[in-house]
C-alpha cells in the first residue's frame, strides 16, 4: 500500500510540474488586463504586446468604463486583473479611494502632468460635427458653439450624448459649464436635448452615426471621427466650438498587488506606452508624448482643460444637472 501511495504521489509531482511547463520551460504566470478600451485601441494593445515577446502571456478582458470602475471601488487591490487601461479621471478616485496602484517604474516624456501612477495611452476630443449636405438642403447656419445648436432652427434636427450613458458627454457638458457656469449650461442644455428629442444617444459614437447616415443635420461627438469621415469623402465636417475642445484620456496603470504581484505587468504597461502609441495615435490622433506629430486637420484649434479636476464625485454632479434639464 506504501508503495501504491509512493508512486501516485510521484505522478502528482510530475503533473504538477508539467501543468507549469510549456515547451519545455517554466511558465510564468499570465499577467491579467482589464480595459474599457474600444476595439481600435486594443488591437493596437494587442498587438505592441505580441510583437514584443508577451505573446501568450497574458489574457485581455473587454469591460464597459461604469462596470470596470465599479470593479475597481469595490474591489480594490484584490481586483483579479494585473494590469488595466481605464478613464484616468476613474484611476486617480480609486486611488484616492483605495490606494491600490504601484508608482510606474520607467519614465515618460509626456506632455501634460499626471500622477506617478499611471500614464496616459490615449485621448479623445469633443467637436461639434454637421452634415453638410443636408445643412445646405435645409438652408441651415453652421453652429459656431456648442450652445448654438440649442437654437430653434435645429429643432429635431440634432444629436448628442447623454451623460447617463456614456462620458463623451462630459466634453460636451464641461465645455458649457466652464463658459456659462451652471445657470448658463442648464439653459443651454434644455434647450440642446429639447432639439434632440429621440435622438437623445447612450454611446460616444451615436451621433455622428446619426449625422453621417443624414437622420440628423448636427450632433456633438468625437472630433477624430468627424475628421476620418472628412478625410474618406464624406458630406461631413467638424467645428471646434468657442466653448472650447475639451479631453479625456484613458491610462495604464499596474495594481499593487503585494506578494502576488507580477512584474511582467509592469514590463506590459511600458510596452503598450512605448511600442503601442505608434499605433494607437493613429486611431485617436492627440498628442501625448514629446516628439509625436499629427496632421493639422487633427490639431484641435481651441483646445481647453477643465478648471477643477475630473473626478467621479464631480462626474455624478455633472449628470445630475444634465438629469435636471430633460
Amino acid at each position: 500500500m506504501k508503495k501504491i501511495i509512493s508512486v501516485l504521489i510521484s505522478a502528482a509531482v510530475l503533473l504538477s510540474f508539467g501543468g507549469c511547463r510549456k515547451n519545455g520551460s517554466a511558465t510564468e504566470k499570465q499577467v491579467i488586463i482589464y480595459s474599457n478600451a474600444d476595439d481600435e485601441a486594443v488591437v493596437s494593445i494587442k498587438k505592441a504586446l505580441d510583437e514584443n515577446g508577451f505573446e501568450g502571456k497574458y489574457i485581455l478582458q473587454s469591460f464597459g468604463t461604469s462596470e470596470l470602475g465599479g470593479k475597481l471601488f469595490a474591489e480594490g487591490a484584490d481586483i483579479e486583473a494585473d494590469l488595466i487601461t481605464m478613464s484616468s479621471f476613474y484611476i486617480e478616485s480609486a486611488q484616492k479611494t483605495n490606494k491600490m496602484f504601484r508608482d510606474l517604474e520607467f519614465e515618460t516624456a509626456c506632455t501634460t502632468a499626471h500622477p506617478s501612477f499611471y500614464t496616459p495611452m490615449l485621448a479623445i476630443q469633443g467637436a461639434v460635427i454637421v452634415n453638410t449636405k443636408m445643412l445646405a438642403d435645409g438652408g441651415l447656419s453652421y453652429p459656431k458653439s456648442i450652445k448654438d445648436i440649442g437654437n430653434p432652427e435645429y429643432k429635431n434636427n440634432i444629436s448628442v450624448v447623454d451623460p447617463q450613458g456614456s462620458t463623451t458627454a462630459w466634453l460636451m457638458v464641461q465645455a458649457l459649464i466652464e463658459s456659462y457656469g451652471e445657470a448658463g449650461a442648464k439653459e443651454a442644455l434644455k434647450a440642446i436635448y429639447e432639439n434632440a428629442g429621440p435622438h437623445l444617444e447612450l454611446s460616444g459614437s451615436g451621433p455622428i452615426k446619426k449625422v453621417r447616415a443624414g437622420e440628423v443635420a448636427v450632433g456633438f461627438g468625437l472630433r477624430h471621427q468627424a475628421v476620418r469621415d472628412k478625410k474618406a469623402g464624406l458630406p461631413i465636417d467638424f467645428i471646434d466650438p468657442t466653448e472650447g475642445n475639451y479631453n479625456l484620456t484613458e491610462s495604464v496603470a499596474v495594481i499593487n498587488k503585494a506578494k502576488k504581484y507580477n512584474p511582467l505587468a509592469m514590463e506590459m504597461a511600458q510596452t503598450i506606452i512605448e511600442k503601442g502609441r505608434e499605433n494607437i495615435i493613429k486611431d485617436y490622433p492627440v498628442v501625448l508624448y514629446e516628439g509625436e506629430t499629427v496632421d493639422k486637420e487633427n490639431q484641435a484649434s481651441n483646445s481647453r482643460t477643465y478648471s477643477e479636476p475630473l473626478t467621479t464625485e464631480l462626474l455624478k454632479e455633472h449628470i445630475q444637472l444634465s438629469e435636471s434639464c430633460k
